[in-house]
């Protein structure tokens, strides 16, 4: 596995994150009513699952594991593979969900959720670079 390829992403899903926690307002009233903190969070959201699937997708290419025919699929096939743990994997499995409807029906998107995710799930993105970190780690060490 590439290492620098590991740490670019990683990097980038966590300037995501930041960029996320610098602009999430404090209530979800004063989200409905910010458009820009919105485009900022949702648009940073979307990009920090798929820097996370591009990952997925990495190790299960470099692990010569069962190649997903979808997103969410490359997330099970890291539990398979005992990378993710199985609330993490449900967790970026949801996460997906969320970035299809933000891309495909941007005007669909409900806001309540996406605060809340801003809010109360970033930290699923960091555990989830926390695992991936640790079998990378396990990995090399063999």
């Amino acid at each position: 596995m590439d290492q620098i390829l590991l740490e670019k992403k990683i990097d980038s899903i966590l300037r995501c994150l930041e960029r996320i926690n610098s602009r999430v307002p404090s209530t979800k009233e004063a989200f409905a009513e910010d458009l820009d903190a919105q485009d900022i969070i949702v648009l940073n959201l979307t990009r920090a699952v798929q820097l996370s699937v591009d990952l997925a997708m990495h190790i299960c290419t470099t692990t010569q594991s069962a190649t997903p025919q979808t997103m969410g699929e490359a997330f099970e096939v890291l539990r398979q593979i005992r990378a993710l743990t199985p609330e993490v994997t449900d967790k970026m499995k949801k996460a997906v969900g969320f970035r299809n409807i933000a891309v495909h029906n941007y005007d669909e998107i409900d806001i309540g959720i996406a605060y809340t995710i801003a809010k109360e799930h970033t930290q699923d993105f960091v555990e989830y670079i926390k695992q991936i970190y640790t079998y990378f780690t396990k990995i090399e060490q063999h």
